[in-house]
């Protein structure tokens, strides 16, 4: 006969406890979802509500009318997010890897430099200067991968990773069979490394994708528009015209109501519907990121 397996208290506590976290963070998006699909109306009567009080699908129909314009900000981020994310994890893993050898003479200083980085900046001013005078990446699309490609928290985490998941005597395995550097790193640590280097590439991943600041800094043309630039510009517009709305309602003329409220939601669903569906890819390697440190420690 089958042994029942007991369930103590404290299991019991912990699942609910994780229940109610779980819940603590999906209401916040099911909120955002219901205020999507209700009517601009339904929300000034009756207010944010879980469950759509009038439904209606005016926000999609208004993001509708500018499809063309958001579908070219979609390929865009898409490239964008995935190029630089390809580009970040090799830069960052190449700059990584010797700052966790033992034997890499210069490792103190070019550790040093990059964590120089993260206290000290050459300033905005200085920066776009590079960037644009030196660089020349004003109106192009590298504007909106180099200046994010390297990244010292990044290159800090890696060194970290490298120096307490790969054993040595793999390295010294590579060396007697003759491999070189590139060919240790590629062929024998990367491939051991894929915990650290998916817990990388997802925080590149929303870096990439949430990006706004650099189109804003870099950018003109709408044709290389962001996502989220894109987003941002068309919920200024649409508090512009509500604002104006109210201003010609109280004078009398009529105009056509603007679903603010929940178009703003319905943006919000647009930005965060793709990333939900990366985040699984990398959940198993980047929960094994974040924990390997500590059981190797």
């Amino acid at each position: 006969m089958a042994k029942v397996k007991k369930i103590s208290i404290s299991y019991i506590l912990l699942h609910i406890c994780m229940l109610i976290l779980t819940l603590i963070c999906l209401l916040p998006v099911i909120l955002v979802i219901s205020i999507s699909f209700t009517t601009e109306s339904g929300i000034v009567n009756n207010g944010y509500t879980f469950f759509p009080s009038e439904f209606g699908l005016e926000a999609y129909k208004y993001i509708a009318t500018a499809k063309d314009t958001i579908i070219d900000a979609y390929k865009i981020t898409i490239f964008t997010t995935i190029v630089g994310t390809i580009i970040t994890t090799l830069t960052v893993s190449l700059y990584a890897y010797p700052l966790s050898r033992k034997d890499f003479k210069y490792r103190k200083f070019f550790t040093f430099y990059q964590f120089f980085t993260m206290l000290f900046s050459g300033g905005l001013v200085a920066w776009y200067m590079v960037c644009t005078t030196v660089l020349h990446l004003s109106n192009s699309v590298w504007a909106l991968i180099l200046p994010m490609a390297n990244n010292a928290w990044y290159i800090m985490i890696m060194r970290t990773f490298f120096s307490t998941s790969v054993p040595d005597a793999i390295i010294e395995s590579g060396k007697l069979d003759g491999a070189s550097e590139y060919r240790i790193l590629f062929q024998l640590v990367l491939p051991i490394s894929l915990p650290g280097i998916a817990t990388i590439a997802l925080f590149a991943t929303l870096a990439y994708w949430n990006d706004w600041y650099h189109p804003l800094m870099f950018v003109t043309e709408p044709k290389l528009y962001t996502l989220q630039f894109l987003l941002q510009n068309m919920i200024a517009k649409i508090q512009q015209l509500s604002e104006n709305q109210t201003y010609i309602d109280n004078s009398g003329a009529l105009l056509s109501n603007i679903p603010s409220e929940g178009a703003r939601m319905a943006l919000c669903m647009v930005a965060l519907g793709p990333i939900l569906v990366v985040y699984p890819f990398f959940q198993k390697y980047f929960i094994q990121g974040l924990t390997v440190g500590s059981i190797k420690g």
